[in-house]
């Protein structure tokens, strides 16, 4: 058995598939390591290519006005650049960063399409996924529209703890390494307010921060608060 049919199982897109149809798949897999920093593809790239992590972080981003807007943060078992295998040529609407030491499978359209043509099962799959995706987009876009900094850093916060958390004696942990910055990033903020919102959550009890680590010790409280 390859060794990437494991974690092939665990990604929603190829959970469909049989023992004989991962086999099949698993050799159109290049593996792919890159350092921290590495930019995998740019804005405005041809896509040609799917991504499957394997090991580390990567953060998906726009520029608007030369500000940072970070969309997502993949880590193993998560996959993205699925828009490609969609369309031919269709060009990259984000760019995607490597946070730190990263493993990935990368897998080039022209494959992956022979491969669906036989496989409506995923051809199905990959609709769902991207449709969910889109539904993610446009609570983003709602939520940058209506909600104050504040209750945006809160949603963000539990999306990161659903998304991220490893559960611990004394709460959760956001075990993803982030900046005040780069969770600015994500909320669509500057610096300042995010800092100021989680001294406030510290001063609360509802969370605690070590070592660019979030660890959300009420999380009930926080969901209140949405």
């Amino acid at each position: 058995m390859s060794k990437l049919i494991p974690l092939l199982q665990q990604v929603p897109l190829f959970q469909d598939l049989t023992a004989a149809e991962l086999e099949t798949i698993s050799p159109l897999f290049v593996e792919r390591k890159y350092k921290k920093g590495t930019i995998l593809f740019f804005e405005g790239d041809a896509g040609d290519e799917f991504f499957l992590i394997q090991s580390g972080v990567v953060k998906i981003y726009r520029i608007d006005n030369s500000k940072e807007i970070i969309l997502s943060l993949f880590r193993e078992g998560d996959y993205f650049g699925e828009m490609a295998m969609l369309h031919k040529g269709n060009p990259r609407s984000a760019t995607a960063e490597t946070l730190e030491a990263t493993s990935a499978y990368t897998l080039v359209r022209a494959e992956f399409q022979q491969f669906m043509e036989r496989s409506p099962k995923l051809c199905l799959r990959l609709l769902e996924v991207t449709a969910e995706r889109l539904r993610r987009a446009n609570e983003q876009i709602y939520d940058l529209t209506f909600l104050d900094v504040r209750s945006r850093a809160v949603k963000t916060i539990v999306r990161l703890a659903d998304e991220h958390g490893v559960r611990k004696p004394n709460g959760t942990l956001v075990d993803v390494k982030l900046t005040h910055q780069q969770l600015a990033n994500m909320i669509g903020t500057v610096r300042e307010s995010v800092t100021k919102v989680l001294q406030e959550l510290q001063e609360e009890h509802i969370l605690s921060i070590d070592k660019k680590q979030i660890l959300v010790r009420n999380i009930d409280a926080l969901r209140a608060m949405i």
